[in-house]
């Protein structure tokens, strides 16, 4: 959002950077054109181009809209002075006021120029590495807008370079982490759907167009598209149809405070589209503001929630010109179809979304151009347009099912798609914990019984357990040091033992926390009885004409005066070990000669096992 409150003092000083009129005759503008194309794509035409190296899997962290670099600011590391031609300046994006982590391995950015004439191109790229043979935007002299997914460069910072002078606005949604950080959502791609509409009949989704300086909450949830309640973020495509000039036009979580960012701009009030990816507010939904009336298009191409089965993450690459229709079959219309797999940028076939910056060159107006999986029916939504016939550029994330894309022209146009990143599954590394619960059954007060609890580490990526906590009176464990890292197929068993200091049933927990995206949390159920005995001892019968080889024990319990045989023994002690707690027992002995007979009853004893 390029705002004109903390920038302008009046609107007379605001009005000539909106309303600055756009050349509007063909011959004018096709001069124009091809003047700037020259500008912005020759510097690139002479780079070879290898196959880009990937980097580790990340997962998604949305946050609030927040503004990171405004050079229309009073000077400083994130303000002023205006960029001048020819120019490149770094970022260090965690040193702004957005409370980006420096442990933030890539951004999520609206990247807004505000020229002072034609602007041949924008690049953004990580600092500390070469300047990639790509552009960002490109402007004829407009404000405007494009997102872009970069990689974090040294100290967190990022590169913008400009080639002609240019104010430029950096604004911020969320941030990538290494897969299977807490909290870190994977990416889950839609076929691209068409969320919302205001030119539709009026309904939450559909009309009345917004009017100038007002806000409107989108159930994007309860739309036709598939997305579950479990979303916390989307990937959209936003397009405005303003009905005149249209300063800005700001989205964000839905119940949060609006934010001084902006999602787009079209001072000319000309039809725009910018991708962003936008946290999920209250109930789901996002709100979206409005300077100037305009109609509101939502295009969704996926989401972002915590990773299950069928999320992917983010790999980043080096920007990497898939195709450029200028060098190859010139201009087209209709379908295209783009073989990106088969392109010397060559990602992965476990690719399952490519990450684009899509620039049309069009031979005039372009009503749209939709991008979408080859080998499934067009989908009802657009890309970008032009339909004045300017350069327009837009990051597009797009599905793919066999490795190639395919491209909707409505009007005859040249294409540029500059690959930047892709979605497939990450090397996932999930603990497998032996068992849910373990049970003890009874063990006698004063002595312990131990069983195992086996972890291992499945998948390709190793699994760090950071700690284990355990819970109920009588329960350890032991075995290993936290944090501990396993690799593939590696396992480690944890002892664990149960005590009792008292009788009776006792119930705990083992938690096992780890990086584990399935499962960052395991816990096993443990359960045990403490119980108590009751040891008998005697002597053996001093008078006795034979020889003793047993004795048999008998109990009576309660009140009761009945005695049953409760075993036989060699010893001279015995320990009863299935009484219950509160009962009075009486015993008494019988000793048992080589032949068989059997003394009288010896004294007996009565005993009372405690309650726990």
């Amino acid at each position: 959002m390029i705002t004109t409150s903390p920038i302008m003092r009046n609107r007379s000083e605001y009005l000539p950077l909106w309303t600055t009129s756009m050349p509007r005759h063909v011959s004018t503008r096709i001069g124009c054109l091809f003047l700037f194309a020259a500008m912005l794509f020759t510097p690139f035409t002479s780079h070879a181009q290898t196959s880009p190296q990937p980097s580790t899997a990340l997962q998604f962290i949305p946050v609030s809209p927040c503004r990171v670099a405004d050079t229309r600011n009073s000077t400083g590391p994130f303000g002023g002075p205006e960029m001048s031609a020819g120019s490149t300046r770094e970022f260090n994006i965690p040193q702004s006021a957005c409370s980006i982590p420096s442990t933030a391995v890539a951004y999520s950015l609206n990247v807004t120029v505000v020229p002072s004439g034609p602007l041949g191109y924008l690049t953004v790229w990580p600092t500390g590495e070469s300047q990639p043979p790509i552009s960002t935007l490109n402007s004829d002299g407009r404000v405007k807008g494009n997102a872009v997914i970069v990689p974090a460069g040294t100290n967190g910072g990022v590169d913008v370079y400009v080639t002609d002078p240019t104010q430029v606005v950096l604004d911020i949604n969320g941030y990538f982490v290494p897969s299977g950080t807490t909290s870190a959502l994977a990416f889950y791609p839609l076929t691209q759907c068409r969320v919302a509409d205001t030119r539709n009949a009026t309904g939450p989704l559909g009309g009345p167009t917004l009017s100038a300086g007002t806000s409107r909450a989108f159930p994007v949830q309860s739309s036709s598209c598939g997305i579950p309640s479990t979303a916390q973020a989307y990937s959209l495509n936003v397009t405005a149809v303003p009905q005149g000039d249209l300063q800005y036009l700001t989205t964000w979580p839905t119940g949060e405070t609006r934010p001084l960012v902006s999602t787009l701009n079209s001072p000319t009030g000309e039809e725009v589209a910018n991708a962003a990816i936008v946290p999920a507010g209250t109930s789901g939904e996002i709100s979206v503001h409005v300077t100037n009336a305009s109609d509101v298009v939502l295009d969704i191409d996926g989401y972002f929630a915590p990773p299950v089965t069928g999320g992917l993450s983010l790999y980043t690459v080096t920007p990497c010109r898939v195709i450029d229709t200028r060098s190859g079959a010139g201009a087209f219309s209709g379908v295209l179809k783009v073989n990106v797999e088969g392109s010397t940028c060559a990602p992965p076939s476990t690719a399952q979304a490519y990450v684009f910056n899509a620039t049309a060159v069009p031979d005039g107006g372009l009503n749209y151009l939709t991008l979408w999986p080859d080998g499934q029916t067009q989908p009802v939504v657009s890309t970008l347009s032009a339909a004045d016939g300017a350069i327009m550029s837009n990051m597009a994330i797009v599905p793919t099912t066999d490795g190639s894309v395919d491209a909707y022209s409505s009007n005859s146009t040249n294409l540029i798609l500059d690959l930047s990143g892709y979605f497939a599954p990450s090397d996932v590394g999930t603990l497998t914990v032996s068992t849910t619960s373990l049970a003890f059954g009874d063990v006698v007060k004063g002595s312990s019984e131990t069983l195992p609890v086996t972890l291992t580490a499945s998948g390709t990526a190793p699994v760090t357990i950071n700690s284990t906590t355990i819970s109920g009176a009588g329960f350890t464990v032991s075995g290993a040091t936290f944090p501990l890292t396993l690799s593939p197929n590696q396992a480690v068993t944890l002892n664990i033992q149960f005590a009792p200091t008292a009788g009776g049933a006792v119930t705990g927990e083992l938690t096992i926390n780890s990086t584990s995206p399935t499962n960052p949390t395991s816990i096993i159920s443990l359960s045990g009885t403490g119980s108590h005995v009751v040891n008998l001892a005697w002597q053996a019968p001093s008078n006795s004409p034979v020889q003793v080889t047993s004795y048999n024990i008998y109990r009576s319990s309660g009140s009761s005066s009945s005695y049953q045989m409760l075993s036989s023994t060699a010893q001279m002690s015995y320990v009863d070990s299935s009484v219950q707690s509160g009962t009075l027992y009486s015993y008494y002995i019988e000793s048992v000669d080589s032949s068989g007979a059997q003394s009288g009853p010896s004294n007996s004893v009565t005993v009372t096992v405690p309650t726990p």
